[in-house]
């Protein structure tokens, strides 16, 4: 590991950890308000709503993962815990096993301190909650747990951003790094593609409170996020204007300084390509579509992309006929 870390958590304490968990397993009770959806069930008596969870988390898996960002996997390895459910339904998601379905082991607040502590054992950088939204309780009662275990890394909160402002403010000061994915910005395409069309509101608030939380995004004398926020955002197949809006939101709201990873790894996976309703994504993003965003950034002063955005877009296909997109 590269520096000294001093993770957030710490300085709240056990009391303070205790209490924030207290919190949020207050909104496991019904409804729901774990997530924006407020599905009318009583987690707290193992109830399941849309994302599948009832009182215990799942964990799909937990690894020292090397396709992260670079200022997160280091030479180690980012420390990912990929969570089981989810409260959003994306028609092209690229984790729809997991996310589905449960898939996995149930956990204890005991044993999910135990995995993350064994990350660190490992030498990741960072322990790297993914799909954490509809477990936020869940979490934050392994985390005194964690603290007394031994965990020193900083956490990085890997989200869809369909987030309820509740639990954010009771993630202020555990949360080292947020990573939200920004995914659309039209409440019509955002009913269509994920089911919720109250998704790009949701998705904005919640970010501009991530940044309050941790401002932009920073990192160590060896290249390592220590603290701030690191938006994400996959580019799609036709959707380009929905990344045009993102990118100036992105740079109005939060600042040229955001640091900014435009991806081009769309491929067509969940129900994409299953029937004729989402045959419009049923392709590789165009090197055209790409290179657009990539001057829509520049264009808006966006001067912290990821170090990936502009070197992979050169793998993707280009567009039949070789015409420029508009």
């Amino acid at each position: 590991m590269t520096g000294a870390v001093s993770p957030a958590y710490l300085a709240l304490g056990p009391a303070e950890l205790h209490r924030r968990a207290e919190a949020a397993l207050e909104l496991l009770r019904e409804p729901c308000g774990v997530c924006p959806r407020h599905c009318r069930v009583d987690r707290l008596r193992d109830e399941r709503g849309l994302c599948l969870v009832g009182r215990r988390a799942v964990v799909a898996s937990a690894f020292p993962h090397f396709g992260e960002e670079s200022c997160l996997r280091g030479r180690y390895g980012s420390g990912t815990v990929f969570f089981s459910g989810c409260s959003l339904r994306c028609v092209f998601c690229q984790n729809f096993d997991i996310a589905w379905t449960l898939r996995g082991e149930v956990v204890s607040p005991a044993r999910l301190a135990e995995i993350m502590v064994s990350l660190q054992g490992l030498g990741c950088h960072n322990v790297n909650w993914v799909t954490p939204e509809h477990v936020v309780p869940q979490i934050l009662e392994s985390m005194p747990l964690a603290a007394e275990g031994g965990l020193r890394l900083p956490i990085v909160y890997n989200t869809s951003s369909y987030d309820a402002l509740d639990c954010l403010r009771l993630l202020d000061g555990v949360v080292d790094v947020y990573m939200p994915d920004f995914k659309l910005w039209t409440p019509a395409l955002a009913r269509h593609y994920l089911n919720r069309a109250d998704y790009p509101e949701v998705a904005r608030a919640a970010i501009k409170e991530m940044h309050r939380q941790v401002g932009d995004l920073e990192l160590d004398e060896g290249g390592l996020a220590r603290r701030g926020l690191l938006l994400r955002h996959l580019v799609m197949p036709g959707l380009v204007a929905e990344t045009e809006s993102i990118l100036r939101f992105v740079a109005a709201e939060l600042g040229p300084g955001t640091y900014v990873n435009l991806m081009s790894q769309y491929y067509p996976a969940a129900r994409v390509g299953r029937d004729g309703r989402y045959a419009e994504l049923d392709r590789r993003v165009y090197r055209e579509e790409f290179q657009r965003a990539l001057r829509t950034a520049d264009a808006l002063g966006l001067r912290r992309l990821d170090e990936r955005s502009r070197a992979e877009g050169v793998s993707l296909p280009r567009r039949p006929g070789g015409r420029r997109v508009a």
